[in-house]
């Protein structure tokens, strides 16, 4: 973290473009709006400045629809600028000089960036701090630079001579393969004294800050660039399938950290995990698996493949066979779910307890050791410690206008295909007979049954074919 100035700021504020449209992603969606890796590109830019400065040092433009954009990334802290009318960044700085003008620097991220790492924003600080420059650009160079603006250096020195864009690009100028990332830091003082000399003499008529350099330059101020070990880190996506291939990218990233933390990944091409996702060491993701949101998922777990897991708090030693859905649940240690079990939001699975084949459930305890191991259905239920749900049972909990609660006491046993209509509870080591449609409470140790009375007639089977028959026969 930057050393403090007596007035509280630090020497940095961080100022991130997001006042575009990112009209070549054909989409109604504001640019920085776009996920990847389980959250908004903004969100990614803004996560990585958070290791440099605080949040409340973070200035965000905002402009194409404002409104959406600060609502999405709000709960980060950040504060905001408004660039009502969108004529180029040259333009969004001078929107945000009140705000950070009282900084000894800033540094300029781009919002639609989000593959860069706070270790490169920290070398970018370091480096302008270190040479004493009035503007310090972060260059890269990928394999392929067309398209981008190339930056000239004087010779083989820190020192830059120009940004040349590559419309403007001289036959020799073309084989340069270094490129301007639109990532910056800045003196402040050298910037605002010259920020007004900014034209909009060019294509789109705007203010653009690349033109700094050559102004910077002029007026014999330093500027230096500083290339980022890897390129990948300042691409932006101007299309869908740019989008796609961060997106790729940064699981690919992801994959990688968690692998050396411990966590073993079988095909990790294969698994979808999002950015803030944490799972403990000797876990082990099978192919095709999702790992979603903001869960936290234990050591020494299983998880097999075509399970889904989003915004779910998984303890240690769980296993999830194949086809699993889970979603907004908290899965106790030693808990077996699967295979193609449903935990819909506000699941609470306890320790050691097993919730099997197509059994789905809804605001649902279950206690240490209960079993529900085929094809029921538990919603808005409080299931003790041991019970035994047999196959086939329903709680029935909405009456076509509220929700009412099941509760099971500890260590009932619930036979199979058992409907049981809420509002009811069943006691302590009750048994419910297979087949009972339950309406009323069932008293600890007590039997409960509620089927119909079964009405048997011999040879009526025999009767109704020979009636057949001799219909079909007198036809």
């Amino acid at each position: 973290m930057p050393n403090q100035k007596s007035n509280g700021n630090p020497d940095f504020a961080i100022v991130i473009m997001a006042a575009g449209k990112g009209t070549r992603l054909k989409s109604s969606r504001a640019k920085v709006l776009h996920e990847i890796a389980g959250q908004p590109l903004l969100a990614h830019v803004i996560k990585a400045a958070q290791q440099i400065v605080p949040a409340g040092h973070i200035f965000v433009i905002v402009g194409h629809q404002a409104e959406n954009v600060r609502a999405a990334v709000a709960p980060m802290g950040v504060e905001f600028v408004l660039q009502a009318e969108q004529r180029g960044t040259g333009h969004a700085i001078m929107c945000a000089r009140e705000q950070v003008a009282s900084y000894q620097n800033i540094l300029v991220l781009s919002g639609d960036v989000p593959l860069i790492r706070p270790e490169t924003i920290a070398r970018l600080r370091d480096f302008h701090l270190g040479k004493k420059a009035a503007m310090t650009i972060l260059t890269a160079a990928p394999t392929d630079p067309f398209g981008y603006g190339r930056v000239i250096r004087a010779g083989s020195s820190d020192r830059v001579k120009a940004i040349v864009e590559q419309k403007a690009l001289s036959k020799a100028q073309q084989k340069e393969r270094e490129i301007n990332s639109g990532i910056y830091a800045f003196a402040t003082k050298p910037l605002f004294a010259n920020i007004d000399r900014l034209s909009t003499d060019n294509a789109h008529h705007e203010l653009y800050l690349t033109d700094m350099a050559a102004l910077l330059v002029k007026s014999k101020a330093t500027v230096v660039a500083l290339k980022a070990s890897d390129a990948a880190e300042v691409l932006g996506a101007n299309t869908l399938a740019e989008l796609s291939s961060l997106d790729a990218t940064m699981r690919a990233r992801k994959c990688s950290d968690l692998m050396a933390a411990g966590v073993s990944i079988y095909r990790p091409e294969t698994c979808l995990i999002d950015n803030d996702v944490q799972i403990g060491p000797d876990t082990i993701l099978e192919p095709f698996v999702q790992i979603l949101g903001q869960t936290r998922i234990g050591s020494g777990c299983r998880i097999r493949s075509f399970t889904i897991i989003s915004d779910s708090q998984i303890a240690d030693n769980v296993l999830f066979r194949p086809g699993c859905i889970v979603d907004r649940s908290t899965i106790a240690a030693g808990a077996q779910l699967g295979p193609y079990a449903h935990l819909r939001p506000g699941s609470e699975i306890g320790e050691g307890a097993h919730v099997g084949n197509f059994v789905e459930t809804k605001k649902t305890r279950m206690g240490r050791g209960a079993k529900a191991n085929h094809l029921s259905y538990l919603g808005d239920s409080d299931i003790g410690a041991g019970v035994n749900v047999g196959a086939g049972t329903i709680t029935c909990n909405y009456d076509g206008v509220n929700k009412h609660m099941t509760v099971i006491e500890e260590g009932a046993f619930i036979g199979s295909d058992s409907t049981l209509v809420a509002p009811v509870r069943i006691g302590k080591g009750a048994y419910v007979g297979a087949g009972s449609t339950i309406t009323k409470n069932v008293p600890a140790d007590a039997l409960a049954l509620g089927r119909s009375p079964q009405i048997t007639k011999d040879g009526w089977a025999r009767d109704r074919r020979e009636r057949q028959a001799k219909a079909k026969a007198g036809k």
